[in-house]
């Protein structure tokens, strides 16, 4: 099935719907020298909730789709996004996980995710295990940033993508747009699948994922909105999971260690988390990264599996109420 299946092609008709109705969207699309096309979804421009849901399945390769609600969390309701896949190997790790770190002129950073990762196989390792690479002649690309790409940037994604430039899209929110904060917390099914790998699930043996987590209200400072969206995941964040696996006991063992709730950081909000950790991601305790609750269900024997729970409380502390 997966043969078929261009993340690319699935994602440059997403971005078309952009492109063709950039006023209704409150983006803004042009054409760097090279001949790549950069749509704006909130440097410049105000994006919104309906571009951050047409970002989040773009960043999915198209292989998922997103919906905006509102969810209650305690007793704090709030907009939500509930994210689904039929292919969530595919869309979670070979198109949505942030894998790419490309180096601008400056010395900076940029993060790419989306699908034109599956043509550059970036990183390599994840697309080996889960035996995927795209084949096509467009590539799409999403960067979490405050700026627009440079053209050395787009040189470099061009030639790892081997493609043509008027052949890239690359799309582009910063953390703190509404389509920024729609587009991060709609990770949370990444984010489950991604906790669960490195516990020792292959994510071949997940057929279908679904999940939803709140959409933070927005503020000015990137550090604050990353903040948050990390809290919209950890503290309110649901996962649930279809896979088909041999060894129940097994399986009970890594959805009890899944959730957020594992970690020796648990508790506060990431913000604390983050400045006590002096601002470095790689102090902080890597478990800590996964949904609040976790559920699991084994279509082998049809039992399910739970572990964690929403945490209203951390939640409120760190959405400002």
């Amino acid at each position: 099935m997966h043969e078929v299946l261009s993340v690319n092609q699935l994602a440059w008709k997403l971005a078309e719907k952009l492109l063709n109705k950039q006023a209704f969207y409150g983006v803004h699309a042009s054409k760097t020298s090279a001949g790549a096309t950069v749509i704006d979804a909130g440097v410049n421009v105000p994006g919104g909730f309906q571009a951050g849901k047409i970002l989040t399945e773009l960043c999915m390769g198209g292989a998922g789709k997103a919906q905006l609600s509102f969810k209650t969390y305690g007793d704090l309701t709030l907009p939500s996004i509930t994210v689904s896949s039929d292919h969530p190997a595919v869309a979670a790790l070979g198109s949505q996980f942030a894998g790419w770190r490309i180096k601008e002129p400056d010395g900076s950073i940029a993060i790419g995710s989306g699908p034109a990762r599956a043509l550059a196989l970036k990183p390599k390792d994840v697309y080996e295990e889960i035996g995927y690479r795209d084949s096509s002649d467009k590539a799409v690309l999403t960067l979490e940033s405050n700026s627009l790409p440079s053209d050395a940037l787009i040189e470099k994604v061009t030639g790892a993508c081997n493609i043509q430039p008027e052949n890239l899209i690359i799309v582009v929110a910063p953390t703190a747009s509404i389509a920024g904060l729609t587009q991060v917390t709609g990770r949370i099914v990444e984010v489950g699948i991604h906790k669960l790998r490195t516990l020792g699930l292959s994510p071949k043996l997940i057929r279908y994922a679904m999940g939803y987590a709140p959409i933070p209200p927005r503020c000015r400072e990137f550090e604050m909105a990353m903040a948050r969206t990390n809290d919209a995941i950890l503290y309110g964040g649901t996962v649930y999971c279809v896979v088909e696996h041999d060894d129940e006991a097994a399986l009970r063992k890594i959805v009890e260690q899944a959730p957020s709730g594992t970690s020796k950081d648990y508790g506060k909000p990431f913000l604390q988390i983050f400045r006590e950790a002096d601002r470095d991601f790689y102090k902080i305790d890597h478990n800590l990264f996964a949904p609040a609750v976790l559920m699991v269900n084994n279509a082998k024997t049809g039992r399910i599996f739970k572990a964690g729970e929403i945490n209203p409380k951390v939640l409120k502390a760190s959405l400002g109420f």
